[in-house]
């Protein structure tokens, strides 16, 4: 049985979830921001999440 298993190949991958993790969260607590906050933040939320995943995706294939 081989026990050298290369773990940094497996690095990006539990960073992009961790922090999709966190974007997720920021999104899910914009309610208990001012409004103008929510208008501000929501948007590159959003656009933060959308790169995030589409790195994931790139790093799949």
């Amino acid at each position: 049985m081989d026990t050298n298993f290369d773990f940094e190949r497996l690095y990006p991958h539990h960073d992009l979830l961790i922090e999709i993790g966190r974007v997720e969260m920021a999104i899910e607590h914009l309610d208990l921001r001012a409004e103008e906050e929510q208008r501000t933040l929501r948007p590159r939320l959003e656009s933060r999440m959308h790169r995030l995943r589409d790195a994931l995706d790139h790093l799949a294939a």
